[in-house]
């Protein structure tokens, strides 16, 4: 029952809003997924991502290297302390050697954790920081277009629901400000980046942004 009377709020609202923007202006839309993944400061944010990612890995693959020389070091040592051939001192000192291993051994497992969770916090937010930074600018865009309109909403028809259903079910295309905002979004791109939507590269999945 509270569902239902949810769902009617909502509508009405809806409703309400559609009423008031009509009366203000018209409203236009924008696919804001492809205007995010067709930006050049998107491209090179990814670029920069996955050239500190790749970083990463190499000084991650040399913690576990040292970690994968430890456990083979640990197993020599206990291998040779069972050997018959040499003295009950002898082998102590290699139990001994083979102890002080392990506890090197956990200590390096121990940096790799770590390692990892402080790799996957820096990345997410720098990830974060950048999408942020780039829907800031491609905002800034959309209500300048927005003003010179006369638009009094612009909807994203990227947009999903909650429920991972699509938000605009229906759009004319009339008054869709996507190709002009990227247009103007790659006029700042460099040289060597395009300056607008690469055709061979098809839009990503919809979705919320």
């Amino acid at each position: 029952m509270k569902l239902t009377s949810k769902l009617i709020t909502a509508i009405l609202f809806c409703t309400l809003l559609a009423g008031s923007a009509s009366a203000q202006g018209r409203i236009a839309t924008i696919d804001l997924r492809k205007v995010f993944d067709n930006f050049w400061r998107t491209k090179q944010a990814q670029a920069n991502l996955k050239e500190q990612a790749a970083e990463m890995d190499k000084e991650r693959k040399s913690l576990v290297d040292d970690f994968t020389k430890a456990q083979e070091d640990y197993k020599k040592f206990l291998n040779s302390a069972a050997d018959a051939a040499i003295s009950k001192e002898e082998s102590d000192k290699r139990k001994a050697s083979a102890e002080k291993k392990l506890l090197e051994i956990r200590e390096l497992e121990q940096n790799v954790q770590q390692y990892d969770r402080q790799a996957t916090t820096t990345i997410g937010e720098k990830q974060k920081r950048m999408r942020d930074n780039i829907l800031k600018e491609i905002r800034e865009v959309v209500n300048a277009k927005a003003k010179t309109g006369n638009f009094a909403l612009v909807v994203d028809t990227a947009a999903d629901s909650i429920n991972n259903t699509p938000v605009v079910l229906f759009s004319s295309g009339e008054n869709d400000i996507t190709d002009s905002v990227l247009s103007q979004l790659n006029l700042t791109a460099p040289a060597e980046l395009p300056k607008s939507e690469e055709k061979a590269v098809p839009p990503a999945k919809t979705g919320k942004k």
